[in-house]
């Protein structure tokens, strides 16, 4: 090859051509040896984000801002992202800096690794962040309020602040003087014993007292525990009794569950029903003793009979007796 000026111009912008298209490649201005997959996403405020800033995904770089645009009342970004990045379909773009005066970048977060991801031409979903001069607003307010604040507490604003309470403690100084000695004095009785406070709080008596009462009421409650143990007892024994006789168990549970025994004590209370009525009645030798007056006089005057006859039996032997009682009889 010869050495001339043609050669070397040739190279030059070969080596020009080749550093170019290097440069915009790390750059990301851009995409001419790697393919590319646009997306897109709509925000209300971009933010003075520009075309060329980066897009990331956890701090690492997948691609660049490759177009800004207005559509249907937002702005739209085109994104060209990395194939291999692993932006989903559910990701979400926000747009971020770096400091306060850093550059402007969109972040991905990764999305739901269930959903698919992204092909080209696909519109992300957006979180929007606080506008930066709305944040510098904010803080430039606050700035203000303690600049005022600062303002309130210096020189004369101070001293007129604290006037009133001078004021207040020249005008009562006798007296103020007074209760904090009468405060000291109190507290010193307290602190010897002296009073009731004083007592309370020195001497053991009442400590003593105070756990006397506390073991009474351990022992008071112990008590009542057992008393509610034994109840829980009566109630279990009473339910176990109440369970036999539902089982048709012992006496009771027999007169209850048995029906022959049923019936046999309605008959006897049936059959012990006509008896009486029959007694009313003045049916039988019963109810004939019990409703006929004639049997009454009768008994009566048999009586009055044995009453005489036993008159003189005092001074008469056995067989004159005998004899006084049969002839008086009949």
């Amino acid at each position: 090859m010869k050495n001339t000026l043609e050669t070397r111009l040739g190279l030059f912008f070969a080596l020009a051509l080749v550093t170019a298209f290097i440069i915009l490649e790390m750059v990301g201005g851009a995409d001419f040896f790697t393919k590319s997959v646009p997306v897109r996403a709509r925000f209300n405020n971009v933010l003075e984000l520009k075309v060329g800033d980066p897009v990331k995904m956890a701090g690492v770089q997948i691609g660049r801002v490759e177009k800004i645009s207005i559509a249907e009342s937002k702005v739209e970004v085109l994104m060209k992202l990395n194939p291999e990045a692993e932006v989903r379909t559910s990701s979400r773009a926000t747009i971020k800096f770096i400091g306060l005066l850093g550059q402007n970048y969109i972040s991905v977060d990764f999305g739901t690794p269930q959903s698919p991801k992204v092909a080209a031409n696909t519109l992300l979903e957006t979180e929007e962040q606080v506008d930066l001069s709305t944040l510098m607003a904010k803080l430039e307010g606050v700035a203000s309020g303690v600049e005022g604040l600062a303002k309130n507490f210096s020189g004369e604003n101070f001293s007129n602040l604290l006037g009133p309470f001078t004021d207040f403690l020249k005008q009562n100084n006798p007296r103020l003087t007074a209760i904090l000695g009468n405060l000291q004095n109190i507290t010193t009785q307290v602190v010897d014993g002296k009073g009731t406070l004083g007592k309370l709080l020195v001497e053991d008596t009442l400590h003593a007292s105070a756990l006397d009462a506390v073991k009474n009421f351990g022992a008071t409650a112990d008590e009542i525990k057992s008393a509610i143990g034994d109840a829980k007892g009566t109630l279990a024994e009473a339910k176990s009794v109440v369970e036999q006789v539902n089982q048709g168990q012992g006496t009771l549970g027999k007169l209850i569950k048995d029906e022959a025994l049923y019936k046999e004590t309605t008959s006897a209370m049936t059959n012990l029903r006509e008896v009486l009525e029959k007694i009313n009645r003045g049916q039988g030798s019963v109810g004939k003793l019990v409703n006929d007056e004639s049997f009454l006089n009768n008994a009566t005057m048999t009586l009055q009979k044995v009453d005489k006859a036993t008159e003189g039996l005092e001074d008469q032997g056995p067989l004159s007796v005998l004899g006084l009682v049969v002839g008086k009889l009949f």
